[in-house]
């Protein structure tokens, strides 16, 4: 009993740095992210950052399993919608984003899409979290467009991983163009493009 009363404010602290990285990550990226900054943040005293991961780096390619999970379980949560097919849940989902992202101010973005961008190619152990997180995400996507042909739904020459991976690829692309022009219309067209006509049966 013991060692779990001293496990549990240990993970605490260990959630509430990747939650507060993930914030600092999406806002600045990762090399203007000072570890200084998030630990002051939660209170953290510097040299205590050792004592839950080994380096930047790793923190970040935690942050990264830490920043998806959210969208995964949002989007299985969908998926047990009895009264939604594939395609259905799939543009719930992507329609709640849609609404969230507009609250927000168009800010952020995707942090996988910028982390891909700042060190994609350059960091290993990113290199493989973040194709870890795509590699689940875009899974779960596909697992709804297949449903989506069984039901009946979705066209059927076409596979369910290249639509999936269509949409992925599509979004990732909406979301650089709406940080631009602060608008959610290119995250809309997608959805239009894609989920209301080339996906559909």
């Amino acid at each position: 009993m013991r060692s779990m009363t001293k496990l549990a404010p240990k993970q605490l602290k260990k959630d509430k740095l990747l939650e507060q990285g993930v914030s600092l990550l999406l806002e600045k990226g990762y090399h203007a992210t000072g570890l200084k900054e998030i630990l002051d943040t939660v209170q953290i005293p510097k040299g205590s950052f050792y004592a839950y991961f080994e380096s930047k780096e790793r923190f970040a390619a935690e942050a990264i399993h830490h920043y998806i999970e959210p969208f995964i379980q949002r989007l299985s949560g969908h998926l047990q919608n009895p009264d939604l097919d594939g395609l259905a849940a799939l543009k719930a989902y992507y329609l709640g984003l849609i609404a969230e992202v507009a609250q927000t101010g168009f800010k952020g973005g995707c942090l996988l899409g910028n982390l891909m961008g700042e060190i994609g190619d350059t960091s290993p152990l990113c290199r493989d979290a973040l194709l870890d997180a795509v590699g689940r995400y875009s899974a779960l996507q596909q697992d709804a467009l297949e449903r989506g042909q069984r039901q009946g739904s979705v066209r059927l020459d076409r596979s369910a991983k290249s639509m999936a991976d269509l949409m992925l690829n599509g979004w990732q692309g909406a979301l650089l163009r709406m940080k631009v022009e602060q608008s959610v219309e290119p995250l809309q067209a997608v959805c239009r493009d894609l989920l209301d006509d080339y996906f559909r049966a």
